[in-house]
C-alpha cells in the first residue's frame, strides 16, 4: 500500500521529537500484561469408591475436554498478545485477513465499535471464537510501527511510547498539517470507537471538542496517538485507519473485542469468559 511520498530525515527528526517534547503528558505505566490463569474447577475426591460409575466416568471425561478446550483458547490468545519482546507469531495475521473492502467503509454511517468491527474484518468468516482471534490480533510490526517505535509484539511497551506521544503530536499536526488535524478530528469525533471505552466508560468517541484525551487513562491517548498519525501522514483511507485503530484496542481489550467480533459474526461469544479483559495499565 502506498503512503505519502515524505523525506526520510525529517520523519526521523519528528518522531525523535516526540518523546523530547511531552511536557505534561501522561506518566508512563510499568505495568506487565495481564496474566491469564485458568483453576479447574476439578478437585479430587477423598476416599474415592474403586470403581466409579458410567455416568460419573462420562462427566469427568466431559470436564477434562472442556478444560483442554478452555486451555487451548488461552495458549492462541497468550501468543497473539504475548508479552514485551516475546513475539511469538503462530496466528501470522499482520494486516488483516484482505478480505474486506477498507476503501469502501464509510466512516459516517458507523455509530458504534461493534458496527467498526463488522465494517473492517471479515466477521462473516468468523465460525469460531479462534477465527475472530485470529484474524482481529495483530502479530508483527506494522509499516508504521518503525517510525513510531512500535510494534504489535510489545502491547504494554507500544501502549506506554503511544500514550506519551499524544499531546506532542496533537501540537505538531495542529501546526504542520492542519488538512491532517482536519481529518483526525473528522474521524475521531463520530462513534467509530476511537477510545478506551472498556477501561474507563467513555463510550465509543474518546476526544472532546478541541481533540484532547477525554480519558486520563494510557489506552485513550494511545489508541488516538495511532488514529492522529495515520490521518496526518498517510494516505490511509477512514477504512484503514479504523482498522489498525481496532488492532490495537483488540491488544489492549482482548475480551471485549473479540465478543463484539463474535457478536457481529452471529457467534457465540460465552466461550471468551478466559480472555484477559485488560492489557497494560489504565
Amino acid at each position: 500500500m502506498t503512503k505519502n511520498e515524505k523525506d526520510s530525515d525529517e520523519k526521523q527528526h519528528r518522531i525523535h521529537n516526540l518523546d523530547e517534547h511531552h511536557a505534561g503528558a501522561l506518566n508512563e505505566d510499568h505495568q506487565e500484561p495481564h496474566h491469564i490463569t485458568h483453576t479447574s474447577s476439578l478437585r479430587k475426591k477423598q476416599n474415592s469408591p474403586p470403581v466409579l460409575s458410567g455416568q460419573l466416568i462420562a462427566l469427568l471425561v466431559v470436564a477434562i475436554l472442556l478444560v483442554i478446550f478452555n486451555q487451548y483458547q488461552i495458549a492462541l490468545v497468550s501468543a497473539a498478545v504475548g508479552s514485551p519482546g516475546g513475539g511469538q507469531q503462530i496466528l501470522g495475521i499482520t494486516r488483516g485477513s484482505g478480505e474486506v473492502d477498507l476503501a469502501a467503509v464509510d466512516a459516517n454511517t458507523l455509530k458504534s465499535t461493534g458496527q467498526t468491527v463488522a465494517a473492517v474484518f471479515p466477521v462473516q468468516d468468523f465460525a469460531t471464537a479462534e477465527d475472530a482471534m485470529a484474524s482481529m490480533f495483530p502479530t508483527g510490526t506494522p509499516d508504521y510501527g518503525t517510525e513510531l517505535g512500535v510494534s504489535f509484539d510489545d502491547p504494554v511497551g507500544s501502549l506506554s511510547k503511544l500514550s506519551r506521544m499524544y499531546r506532542s503530536l496533537q501540537s505538531e499536526v495542529q501546526t504542520s498539517s492542519p488538512e491532517g488535524w482536519k481529518h483526525f478530528m473528522s474521524l475521531a469525533s463520530k462513534p467509530v470507537g476511537i477510545s478506551c471505552e472498556y477501561c474507563c466508560g467513555v463510550g465509543p468517541i474518546g476526544i472532546d471538542a478541541n481533540g484532547n484525551s477525554a480519558c486520563g487513562c494510557q489506552h485513550n491517548p494511545a489508541l488516538l496517538s495511532i488514529a492522529l498519525y495515520l490521518s496526518a501522514y498517510t494516505d490511509y483511507t477512514d477504512g484503514e485507519i479504523l482498522q489498525e485503530v481496532m488492532k490495537w484496542k483488540t491488544l489492549f481489550f482482548p475480551q471485549n473485542m473479540i465478543e463484539l467480533g463474535m457478536k457481529a459474526a452471529g457467534g457465540d461469544p460465552s466461550a471468551l469468559k478466559d480472555l484477559p479483559g485488560m492489557v497494560g495499565g489504565c
